[in-house]
C-alpha cells in the first residue's frame, strides 16, 4: 500500500478521463484536473535531473515532482530557474524529462492543465 501512496495522481488522471467521458459537473472536473497538475508538478516520484557541477551530467537522486529538485539545496529550484532564464531553456527538456516516465508525466500534467482550463471555459459558452 505504501508503494501506491506515491502514485495517487494516476488514479486521479483515470478518474478525470472517466469524468470527462460521462459528462460530470465542471466543478468535479476542475478539482480532478488541478489535482493531476499539482501531483505531476510537485509530488510525482521522479529523478532530480538538475545539472551537476561538471555541467555535463544530470542528478539521478530521487525528487518529488517534475518542477522540484532533490534534497540538495542547489538543486531544489534549479529546474524552475532554467525555465525562467532564456539562455538555459535548451537544457530544460533534457533536465526535466530525462526518461520516458517523466515525459509521460509531462503529458499528463499538460493534459490536466488544459482540462482545468476547459472545465472553466466550456460552461461559460454552453450556459
Amino acid at each position: 500500500m505504501k508503494a501506491m501512496r506515491g502514485y495517487w495522481g494516476y488514479l486521479a488522471a483515470a478518474a478525470l478521463i472517466v469524468a470527462w467521458s460521462r459528462g460530470a459537473e465542471s466543478a468535479i472536473i476542475l478539482v480532478l484536473s488541478l489535482a493531476v497538475a499539482v501531483y505531476t508538478s510537485f509530488a510525482l516520484p521522479v529523478w532530480c535531473g538538475a545539472v551537476n557541477r561538471d555541467g555535463r551530467t544530470y542528478c539521478r537522486k530521487n525528487a518529488a515532482g517534475l518542477l522540484m529538485g532533490c534534497s540538495y539545496r542547489q538543486h531544489r529550484w534549479q529546474k524552475m530557474k532554467m525555465i525562467v532564464l532564456r539562455h538555459k531553456t535548451g537544457s530544460v527538456v533534457q533536465a526535466v524529462f530525462p526518461t520516458a516516465k517523466e515525459k509521460f508525466a509531462g503529458v499528463i500534467s499538460v493534459g490536466g492543465l488544459l482540462s482545468a482550463i476547459a472545465a472553466v471555459i466550456v460552461p461559460v459558452f454552453t450556459g
